[in-house]
């Protein structure tokens, strides 16, 4: 080996976990450029206080109990909380189990966990949102410079050219808070720039239909454990059943036996740009519609006359996502099983 340090990425992660979420976390874990520096929560696939506890169990799980969570906004910025135990389970694990967090909540709640972090890291830090994106939409409108202190904002979101798996158009996390959404879109908006100020950084977007263009298999499972070396391991258990709830909810929602793995792709993304294709393009969020609440807009011919907003993944390099997300699983299970012995 050469000894040559691997350059980190300041990350923040915004998350509601949720299989995919943990899995997320995981690779994460697994991913020697990731400086994971603090996890902020909101209710979404299950209630925020049950994610929150999720998320601290998993980084424990993962050997990053050190890792800040912090608890956000308990449900959307306008309308009530629909969660999705049956996407999940009840406790967002499918049939996992995880031991009660030994760490303690961050003092610090989610919204102002983001704002202070970026301010006192202008430019520095990359945030990743997992969850309907309230915590983000609070945290803009206590400081409304936050797009010019963040580096970048990936999020996991929407649907544009494909069919949604919540309504028929419209994606979960869209769905769950989508003026949340709209605010956030807006703020990023370049006309919204103060006079003589460059617009701040489009955030990207990485859609249903691009992280539905990948998926595991229970023999991906197996591999994960031969990597780990025999999957007797504590995290290698999780993963087999998490995944197993999940396989089965997909098995008569979709059709298939696997499930997608959206977050952990946006991650990935996150740490690695060139694993997805994007596009600039004007995106807003429908937040009326009786039949199409939640469904993210993209004007590709210009009919609104304004700028872009936003970068759109509109492919994904899956074979390479792939592979590196049974290694790093693999990573996190084998060093787990080692710290443990």
């Amino acid at each position: 080996m050469s000894g040559t340090a691997v350059p980190r990425i300041p990350l923040l992660v915004d998350c509601d976990p949720g299989i995919d979420d943990a899995l997320a976390l995981l690779y994460l874990a697994g991913s020697p450029e990731a400086d994971l520096r603090a996890v902020t929560c909101t209710g979404g696939n299950v209630e925020a206080r049950q994610v929150a506890a999720n998320a601290q169990a998993i980084l424990a799980l993962a050997g990053r109990p050190e890792v800040e969570v912090a608890l956000g906004r308990e449900g959307p910025i306008a309308r009530p909380l629909v969660t999705t135990p049956e996407t999940h389970g009840p406790q967002g694990i499918g049939d996992a189990t995880l031991p009660e967090p030994r760490t303690p909540l961050s003092l610090r709640g989610g919204p102002e966990l983001i704002v202070e972090e970026a301010r006192r890291h202008p430019g520095a830090l990359t945030l990743v949102t997992l969850a309907p994106l309230t915590n983000l939409a609070v945290a803009i409108a206590l400081e409304p410079r936050l797009p010019w202190l963040l580096r970048r904002v990936v999020t996991m979101a929407g649907a544009f050219r494909g069919d949604g798996n919540t309504h028929p158009t419209t994606e979960w996390n869209a769905t769950v808070d989508p003026e949340a959404f709209a605010e956030v879109l807006a703020a990023f908006a370049p006309e919204r720039a103060p006079a003589g100020t460059p617009p701040p950084p489009r955030p990207v977007i990485v859609p249903l239909e691009v992280t539905e263009s990948h998926h595991l298999v229970a023999a991906d499972v197996e591999w994960i454990a031969t990597l780990a070396g025999g999957g007797d391991d504590p995290v290698t258990r999780f993963i087999r059943d998490a995944l197993a709830f999940y396989f089965r909810f997909h098995a008569e929602y979709d059709g298939f036996h696997g499930a997608y793995i959206h977050d952990a792709l946006a991650v990935a993304a996150a740490l690695d740009p060139g694993l997805i294709s994007t596009t600039p393009l004007t995106v807003d969020v429908e937040t009326a519609g009786r039949l199409t609440s939640g469904e993210t807009v993209a004007d590709r011919r210009g009919r609104w006359g304004r700028p872009p907003n936003a970068d759109v993944a509109v492919r994904a390099d899956t074979a390479t996502f792939h592979d590196r997300l049974l290694a790093r699983l693999a990573t996190v299970a084998r060093e787990q099983r080692g710290s443990a012995a």
